[in-house]
């Protein structure tokens, strides 16, 4: 029931982000390909998550210089801040070949077995959502990763034996969203680990400006930083709103991104100057107009929005408690000044006590 309920917010989490991105269902193969195109090929092309760039690069070079595979790498953070781009990254700085799943993919030990019985030497394993992997295939990697070998079972019962598979040297980059769910004994096998941080906007306007280079459209600075202040610090969000802003322009203005262009398109989207979406502002409208600031249960607010508590909890009170617009207590959610204020309202003057 654990599982089936990890898979649940998993699932719920991905529908959002799907819907904060304004992709179509029927658009998912075009959109992907859109984002392909605009991946950063090396390190050296890649914008922002300077520390971690730093050090990953160091991990390199050292590797390549003593002709080995480097470290098993993991990679945290949240989703859009190029986990999956740093992965590839990886493998083309060490010309290796990339080998791309993920955790919900791997079921049974056998599975994950097949794929690292057919790597070979200095090959790159990309484990997406590491952390949903199935216990047994766990316990298989754990194996894998530090002695490059598994073991294959032949037989059952008593008379079951373990064959050891010696496996040529290569090196694991896991991804996840939720590192706290990593079991100790998977992530202590990572010898490199980098926490991905959300952009600032001065970062996202440099990624926009090159991905508008690559689309070959005339994004002017001012429209630039109109879109990356309202990406919620993510560069795929960013990405995402620059191709929504150049259809806008290429139907219904001239074809320039200005910041006109920029504006209008980003209201059509329902995307405002903070990057609030409509659920975003549903939820802020609950807390402030119909329960005076809070404090409100998850359950009642969910009602309220018309949403399951799990979407609010997971997928639209990060953004808003990061920005400082809700904060959550012991008694209950409550709307910050900052709610009140971007709402155009005025709090009660008993908001500021809930906190006490």
């Amino acid at each position: 029931m654990a599982e089936r309920h990890e898979e649940d917010l998993d699932e719920l989490v991905t529908e959002r982000f799907a819907a904060q991105s304004l992709v179509r269902p029927d658009a998912d193969a075009v959109e992907r390909a859109a984002e392909a195109a605009l991946r950063p090929r090396s390190l050296d092309e890649f914008v922002g998550q300077r520390v971690v760039r730093d050090q990953l690069s160091l991990v390199l070079q050292a590797a390549r210089r003593r002709g080995r595979a480097p470290d098993h790498v993991l990679l945290s953070g949240p989703p859009g801040l190029g986990k999956t781009t740093l992965a590839m990254i990886i493998a083309a700085e060490l010309g290796a070949s990339l080998r791309v799943t993920s955790g919900p993919a791997i079921q049974h030990a056998g599975d994950l077995a097949a794929v690292l019985s057919s790597l070979e030497e200095g090959e790159v394993l990309f484990l997406d959502e590491i952390h949903r992997l199935a216990r047994p295939a766990e316990e298989l990697l754990y194996v894998a990763m530090e002695d490059f070998r598994v073991d294959v079972v032949v037989g059952k019962g008593a008379g079951a034996s373990a064959i050891p598979l010696a496996l040529p040297p290569f090196t694991v980059v896991g991804a996840t969203t939720r590192a706290g769910l990593l079991p100790a004994p998977l992530r202590d096998r990572f010898g490199f680990t980098g926490h991905l941080d959300f952009y600032a906007d001065d970062e996202l306007e440099r990624v926009l400006l090159r991905s508008a280079g690559l689309l070959d459209v005339p994004l002017t600075h001012q429209a630039a930083h109109e879109i990356a202040s309202r990406s919620r610090g993510t560069p795929r969000i960013a990405n995402r709103l620059l191709r929504r802003v150049r259809d806008w322009a290429e139907v219904r203005g001239d074809g320039s991104l200005d910041l006109a262009a920029a504006r209008a398109a980003l209201e059509v989207y329902e995307v405002d100057r903070r990057g609030l979406d409509r659920l975003d502002r549903s939820v802020l409208e609950a807390l402030c107009r119909r329960f005076g600031g809070g404090p409100v249960g998850l359950t009642t607010l969910a009602v309220a929005v018309g949403e399951e508590p799990e979407t609010v909890e997971t997928v639209a009170e990060p953004f808003l408690v990061r920005e400082g617009l809700v904060g959550r207590t012991p008694r209950g959610r409550v709307a910050l000044p900052a709610a009140w204020a971007h709402l155009g309202l005025t709090p009660p003057s008993e908001t500021g006590t809930l906190f006490a």
